[in-house]
């Protein structure tokens, strides 16, 4: 497989959430956690919208291919899912989470656990952005402002978090994965300063050689991570927040301040949050749609309104389609 060196690979995590095998394993795994283990799950670890497909996917790679028509190869990592109007074309590849992550740790369905193994993608060039199917480029993508002269893109949101000392049961992943970075950067290097806000929902860029070496570096949060089956709010994720804070620490990054849109179907006010987006739309340098729609019906107009507004943003199929008639 030659990859062009100088390309800058994709990779994205996806599910099927509707699909009745993945469904049954993900049951059965819930059913056989014992009750100290189902205590553990995070704020949100496991309602319906994480793992809904809203063909945001389809759609991700027609903003791909129209903002950043010259990315380098797509690894989609899925647990033996395929979606069914995905073509198999030369630029993509299938990786199945068996041939990344450990036979003896599967089934997962924390993202936090998936991710850390990304980096270990057979043929992954050294550049590679990282994207959840739901976070979306905006606007052409300028290579040099994502890895340029300064380091790699971290983007950070305004919001201020509480100060915690601990780990938190009932707060968000992120939150808990800021604190985890506050300890382990603090007792590592002790003239680092914790800033208190979460990172965004954004595309990633990533550096393969600095994930290495980092897994060497903190082993120990590495494996805590790679035990979790759900999301967990006592082993959070690692590389939405520890990655990008170890990298600015060490010069590897520079912060980017930039505008973005995140929405959540959820909300109230989303009608005008999609409106907003339909408004700005070639001008965000990235945007996210969140289903925070969690327990809704697949035709609940909370979730209409986000196949709706990208078919019409974006209605050009990409090359990864097929020509599947009536899909929506």
């Amino acid at each position: 497989m030659n990859h062009s060196k100088d390309k800058i690979d994709i990779v994205y995590l996806w599910v099927d959430g509707a699909d009745p095998i993945w469904r049954a394993k993900r049951q059965y795994a819930l059913t056989n956690s014992d009750d100290v283990e189902r205590q553990k799950l995070a704020r949100h670890g496991d309602v319906a919208g994480r793992y809904r497909d809203n063909q945001e996917l389809r759609f991700n790679l027609r903003a791909l291919e129209k903002f950043f028509p010259n990315h380098g190869h797509v690894y989609l990592v899925t647990d033996g899912q395929k979606p069914d109007w995905l073509q198999d074309t030369a630029g993509m590849t299938l990786i199945d989470h068996t041939s990344i992550i450990p036979a003896t740790a599967l089934p997962v369905f924390d993202s936090g656990h998936i991710e850390s193994y990304l980096h270990h993608i057979p043929h992954l060039s050294e550049k590679f952005i990282y994207l959840n199917d739901d976070v979306f480029f905006g606007a052409p993508v300028n290579v040099e402002s994502w890895f340029g002269q300064h380091g790699v893109a971290v983007f950070k949101e305004q919001e201020q978090v509480p100060d915690y000392g601990t780990l938190q049961k009932d707060e968000t992943a992120l939150v808990n994965a800021s604190i985890l970075s506050k300890h382990w950067l603090q007792q590592r290097y002790p003239l680092y300063q914790h800033v208190h806000r979460i990172f965004a929902h954004a595309p990633r860029p990533m550096l393969k050689s600095v994930l290495l070496e980092l897994e060497k570096e903190a082993p120990d949060l590495f494996e805590q991570v790679r035990q979790t089956v759900f999301r967990d709010w006592q082993r959070p994720p690692i590389v939405p927040d520890l990655v990008p804070r170890w990298m600015l620490h060490r010069g590897l990054a520079y912060l980017r301040e930039i505008e973005y849109r995140y929405i959540c179907s959820g909300d109230s006010d989303a009608e005008q949050q999609f409106a907003d987006l339909s408004a700005r739309f070639g001008e965000l340098v990235f945007f996210c749609i969140n289903d925070t729609s969690d327990n809704a019906a697949s035709n609940d107009p909370q979730l209409l309104r986000i196949r709706e507004t990208l078919e019409r943003l974006l209605p050009l199929p990409s090359r990864f389609e097929t020509d599947a008639v009536g899909w929506h």
